[in-house]
């Protein structure tokens, strides 16, 4: 392939239908792409204007609690994206962080995102503000689907949410304070993901209710060499909470697609039995995909594995295409695979190599 500076045309529309059978495992028409996160500049030069990032429409939220956007990216401007790439699934972010909040000292509250909490009686001081996060998702999902409705599109929609771990660790506690307050004082932990985890229960019976057609909670909890705390541990703390907040999505029927960053190995059985039937964005350092193809390909999708560091944003449009033929030929056959990067399109990765990537993840996709 000869490198190339526009996205060639494709075979067959964007269609939600598509992205979800791949999701069951069933028979499609090609391999879906669908990238979370394409920051502002792609975006810019496909679209030829300023619209944001596939996350937000100004700052990016999945960077950080604080950096909320105002809104997320306008629809139109997503389905036009859309259109151009052959994606199947619009997402927007509805609340990676739990909205822990306190008073200041002159009685105002604010979000308490400054790694506050040490002991109980911090903890006591936090309280969670649901109604805010939950209204905006909803304001946000009902213009969405209003706009692909007035479009005749087959476009889906979701939302991102559900950092009960990420949360505390990075925001609300501290890492190494987080990671010793579990060893030293469980319950305190708990405690805190309990008051998430019932937050984010309402978020999503809210985001049914409102028309999601698939759910996208999130949680970074491991390093590339495990989970950050003992499996055993973890599976008490975490599992059984996440299970919760995505029952509701598994009654109503909807496909689950989950997302952690890390070495994730001891707990895809448990993800699997929460009712998870893809995972994203997995770390190609410390993933091996051809085992998770082995072991997991008939009941679990498998997103990603097309490097962000080599070849996207290091290699040449040559490199790009490479790789999007190997990993072609290890997790296209017998379908549930969603070819994306590892991680997201950021601003460093030339923007040809991107190109590449779409246009031969067209070429080579096809069933």
């Amino acid at each position: 392939m000869v490198a190339s500076d526009h996205f060639e045309p494709y075979t067959g529309e964007p269609d939600m239908q598509r992205l979800v059978s791949t999701l069951k495992k069933r028979p499609v028409d090609r391999v879906p792409n669908w990238e979370v996160l394409i920051e502002d500049k792609h975006i810019e030069k496909i679209l030829g204007k300023y619209a944001g990032n596939s996350l937000a429409f100004g700052g990016d939220p999945a960077k950080g609690a604080g950096n909320k956007a105002e809104r997320p990216m306008y629809p139109d401007d997503y389905i036009d994206l859309c259109n151009i790439l052959g994606q199947d699934m619009m997402i927007f972010e509805a609340g990676f962080w739990t909205p822990f909040k306190r008073r200041d000292t002159q009685g105002n509250l604010v979000d308490s995102f400054d790694r506050f909490v040490k002991t109980r009686k911090d903890f006591e001081e936090l309280m969670i503000d649901s109604s805010e996060q939950i209204d905006y998702a909803v304001k946000y999902l009902k213009e969405y689907r209003e706009t692909v409705n007035r479009r005749n599109s087959k476009i889906g929609i979701t939302c991102g949410f559900g950092c009960i771990f990420q949360t505390l660790y990075e925001f609300v506690i501290g890492f190494e304070d987080f990671m010793v307050m579990c060893l030293q004082d469980r319950v305190l932990v708990e405690d805190m993901l309990e008051l998430s985890t019932e937050h984010f229960v309402k978020l999503v019976k809210a985001i049914i209710e409102a028309g999601v057609d698939v759910v996208y909670p999130a949680d970074d909890v491991a390093f590339k060499s495990g989970l950050f705390v003992r499996t055993s541990q973890f599976r008490e703390m975490w599992v059984p909470r996440m299970r919760r907040i995505m029952e509701p999505a598994v009654e109503a029927g909807l496909p689950i697609v989950f997302h952690s960053d890390g070495k994730i190995d001891d707990i895809v059985h448990d993800l699997l039995d929460m009712g998870v039937d893809g995972i994203a964005g997995i770390d190609p350092y410390c993933v091996d995909y051809r085992d998770y193809k082995k072991r997991f390909g008939k009941n679990l999708a498998l997103f990603g594995n097309i490097d962000i560091a080599f070849p996207l944003a290091t290699g040449k449009p040559e490199d790009v295409e490479k790789e999007v033929i190997k990993q072609m030929e290890i997790l296209k056959p017998g379908y549930g695979y969603i070819a994306t990067s590892s991680h997201s399109i950021v601003n460093y990765v030339p923007h040809e190599n991107f190109i590449t990537m779409i246009n031969a993840i067209h070429k080579y996709g096809a069933y």
